[in-house]
């Protein structure tokens, strides 16, 4: 492809509205343009690159024997309001209406779509287990969007989706679209961690999801520094024998703690430290109030506590909730002489504490020399804490550290959740009707090509890895209007496109230094410039991953390529 024919927009300064460096240098190089607040086009560049992770995935789900297909992006809301989906996830929805009024949502993920589809044709257990997948835009109303195709409205997105009989076929399936995604990763060169994570939306089962680890992420992963261990902090258990103090106990005692608000600041107050305040708050769900008691320099985590106490939606009670139940704000409340009917959950580490100190239920009063058993009573301990780094790891092996993913991937059970919501059923064996059992696995294709370049790239652009570049080689001309460099630059292009490589030739009638700082942005692998020496037959030859410059002569070119791309 000759450059001065094809749509590359480069630019020489870096956009102030960015913050990371796939947002910036993809705009910089010419691959996307911004059409509104997280929507972009992209450019001819990135459409190559895309075809490229497609096709390494399209190769995977075969070797599944998963068959592709294309869904409607637009979905008749009937079909999200049999599984409630048409409210509960009304903030996310880009909905529309037809001339008849007709209500539509266009295309956040296919379930329902699938899971209707599926029911309509397949109706007997001899059809299964049968895996479908598509690659396909899909929209969701991102409030906050941000960092380019990281967090945008429009992703690309693979979404396949299996059918079952039985929740051992499933696993099967599952496990085997895990190896899957470990096999598209290590193909396109993305470091990932595979990592234990909580469902969303409708299936609140455990997944497994894979990040590319970056300072562009946005979600905590908490791994092992000696073990693959690796799982979001939201799911990362806190696996600790918290060894309890053998000092006496102490009587207990009222002190005045007025405008001391936090737990810092009534640490500093006692000179004590964090680990012996016991930090109660309440909590809303949907059987009513608890009291839940968390070590001082430890996190609530909900998603814990929402499990522990069997509840779907929990939430921190509001003042005013507090206030029908106790008589004091909430920087005061503490676990001694709470009403009798409030169930108390107490985190594992609040077990060990000795003589602790906590809020009195008085305003602006705390109280010290608290003790379990004989200060107050506990319903149930259990692990309620988000995991700290430094903590050891849940699997026994190593230390915890924690990193910033990027969300490119995961795998779901989904069960029989959307085929009983739609009575999807299939006839089985005995000649009774079953719902399907569906598993669900997504892959973000516009954040891979985003995490990608966050992955490779320098001070003066992208740096693709071979397979996955838009082009193989970046031919430049340095004087279009000198015949000698011209001639050379012609022959090596007809030379080389009928070696197969896929060539991008920089014949713009543009400075040096221009055609120099382009490439490095655009980031091929390697660079033939034809200059100077163009009458010796010489080419100057640099490698984009090292910075590395030789020069070549044009009859070893051929060799030379050929022992590069097999490398």
């Amino acid at each position: 492809m000759k450059q001065s024919k094809t749509f590359i927009p480069t630019m020489r300064e870096t956009p102030t509205d960015t913050e990371i460096a796939s947002h910036q240098l993809l705009l910089r190089a010419g691959y996307i343009r911004q059409h509104a607040s997280g929507i972009y086009h992209l450019l001819p560049l990135a459409k190559k690159v895309i075809r490229k992770i497609e096709a390494v995935i399209q190769e995977e789900m075969e070797k599944l024997e998963a068959v592709e297909l294309a869904m409607p992006i637009m979905q008749s809301s009937s079909l999200l309001e049999q599984t409630g989906r048409w409210s509960t996830s009304e903030k996310e929805l880009f909905k529309v209406q037809d001339h008849n009024g007709r209500q539509f949502a266009v295309g956040p993920s296919q379930e329902e779509l699938i899971t209707s589809l599926i029911s309509a044709e397949v109706n007997s257990y001899k059809k299964l287990p049968l895996t479908v997948f598509q690659i396909a835009s899909k929209f969701i109303d991102e409030q906050r969007p941000r960092h380019g195709l990281l967090r945008s409205r429009e992703d690309i997105v693979k979404d396949a989706y299996s059918f079952h009989t039985s929740n051992e076929s499933l696993q099967m399936k599952y496990d085997e679209m895990r190896q899957a995604y470990a096999n598209i990763f290590a193909r396109l060169n993305l470091q990932v961690r595979e990592v234990v994570s909580l469902g969303d939306g409708m299936n609140q089962e455990p997944v497994h999801q894979f990040f590319s680890i970056s300072d562009a992420g946005e979600e905590i992963i908490a791994y092992s520094d000696s073990s693959s261990y690796a799982a979001t902090i939201e799911t990362a258990e806190v696996n600790i024998d918290y060894k309890k103090s053998t000092e006496l106990q102490k009587e207990i005692e009222q002190v005045d703690t007025k405008d001391l608000r936090t737990i810092k600041e009534v640490a500093a107050f006692l000179n004590v430290p964090s680990s012996k305040i016991i930090k109660t708050l309440i909590v809303k769900t949907e059987d009513g109030l608890v009291a839940v008691l968390i070590r001082g320099d430890h996190e609530l985590n909900m998603e814990k506590l929402r499990s522990v106490v069997s509840s779907s939606k929990i939430e921190m009670a509001s003042e005013e909730e507090v206030a029908t139940i106790l008589s004091c704000n909430v920087g005061s409340i503490g676990p001694v002489k709470l009403p009798i009917d409030l169930k108390v959950y107490a985190d594992n580490a609040v077990a060990s504490i000795v003589n602790g100190i906590c809020g009195a239920n008085i305003n602006d009063v705390h109280l010290v020399n608290v003790n379990a058993e004989r200060d107050y009573a506990v319903d149930q301990y259990a692990d309620l804490r988000i995991i700290q780094e430094g903590d050891p790891s849940p699997d026994g092996k190593g230390t915890i550290r924690f990193a910033k993913g990027i969300d490119v991937g995961r795998v779901s059970k989904l069960g029989t959740i959307y085929s009983e919501a739609l009575n999807a059923s299939y006839v089985n064996e005995e000649g009774k009707e079953q719902p399907f059992v569906t598993g669900s696995y997504r892959i973000y294709i516009s954040r891979i090509f985003s995490a990608l370049v966050e992955q490779f790239n320098d001070a003066n652009g992208i740096k693709w890895p071979k397979k996955l570049a838009p082009y193989d080689i970046h031919l430049l001309t340095i004087n279009m209007n000198d015949e000698v460099q011209k001639q050379l630059s012609e022959e090596l292009y007809h030379l080389l496109t009928s070696y197969r490589y896929n060539l991008l030739h920089d014949d713009r009638d543009e400075r040096a230094g221009v055609k120099f700082s382009d490439a490095d942005l655009i980031g091929l692998p390697i660079r033939l410039v034809v200059g100077k020496r163009a009458s010796e037959g010489m080419i100057e030859v640099k490698f984009r991953d090292t910075g590395e410059t030789v020069e070549w002569q044009k009859e070893e070119i051929t060799e030379k390529l050929q022992s590069y791309f097999r490398e």
